[in-house]
């Protein structure tokens, strides 16, 4: 008698495996994908810098000293040591700064991320799901915070506080970019509330919350991750962006984007004080970018 044909869930010989879901499917499709193995070692990378700066350097980010002025060459033979990357005008460690400055960059884009996720989530799962009046109220709303310019907005609202803190900043970003999650989260509930497993469910008796949290949003998250994981790198962007005009976060929180605003006026004599924190905001934004993307790919099946 063959074996293979009295075995149990097993088909043309071999074991029959258990179906496999979209985010298994996902996650299958991401670790061999080169793009994600990219950004998430950069990532890694980056949170380890912004957790536990210590274990890159001990020199001070903020002590200055004269002596090592910033028109001395960077000693890029001498790794990892205060003057791998040469000093700023104020004789300060640019390496110092760069490790340091990460925690400040890393926190406001998560930090805003995770807000505007669950606010813009919240907001457009409501007006998705239930449509009508709700639908139009929140709708409104959400199209005049969209009208207000995202980094004008930002300044205005910045420009109250005297000190501006890390926390202060996220906010002031959260109050205003928290839309675009809205609107896909719209998008997404009001497709997926007209699939049979929702009717379903409502045939059954099933309450407005549970189908909310079992149904409707496990199969409508997927495009809001994508979405928010490639608009942290913008949220970075735009905290740089403020602090190099002077309405982002307030010294002494090191900052990659005051570190920029401080080496404009040294881009002739040494280009280096300007070029290694900008490229550090560049590397940061592009890696999430890239996380981003892989994740799209991976989550979307038209893109396989």
């Amino acid at each position: 008698m063959d074996k293979s044909a009295a075995t149990p869930g097993t088909g043309d010989g071999g074991p029959v495996g258990k179906p496999r879901s979209l985010w298994s499917d996902a996650w299958h499709d991401l670790r061999r994908n080169p793009l994600f193995v990219a950004s998430a070692v950069l990532i890694t990378l980056l949170l380890t810098m912004s957790v536990f700066p210590g274990l890159f350097t001990s020199a001070s980010p903020r002590r200055g000293d004269l002596a090592n002025h910033f028109l001395q060459a960077p000693q890029l033979t001498h790794f990892f040591s205060p003057e791998w990357l040469g000093y700023d005008a104020q004789g300060r460690s640019i390496y110092a700064r760069v490790i340091h400055g990460a925690r400040a960059s890393v926190t406001v884009g998560v930090a805003v991320t995770l807000l505007v996720t669950f606010f813009g989530g919240l907001i457009g799962m409501l007006a998705g799901y239930f449509g009508g009046w709700i639908d139009s109220i929140l709708s409104r709303i959400l199209d005049t915070f969209a009208g207000i310019p995202f980094l004008l907005g930002a300044m205005v609202v910045l420009n109250v506080f005297d000190v501006r803190t890390v926390w202060i900043v996220a906010l002031a970003l959260a109050f205003l970019g928290w839309t675009q999650i809205a609107r896909v989260t719209r998008g997404s509930v009001i497709t997926t509330k007209q699939s049979d497993y929702v009717q379903a469910a409502k045939a059954l008796g099933a309450g407005t919350g549970r189908i909310l949290t079992r149904h409707v949003l496990p199969n409508a998250v997927a495009p809001v991750i994508v979405v928010a994981t490639i608009a942290l790198g913008g949220y970075i962007a735009a905290e740089a962006s403020l602090s190099f005009l002077g309405i982002g976060i307030s010294p002494p929180t090191v900052s990659w984007g005051m570190d920029v605003s401080d080496g404009k006026d040294q881009l002739r004599n040494a280009p280096h004080v300007l070029l290694i924190p900008a490229v550090m905001v560049s590397v940061t934004v592009l890696a999430f970018i890239m996380l981003g993307d892989a994740v799209r790919n991976a989550l979307d099946p038209k893109l396989r």
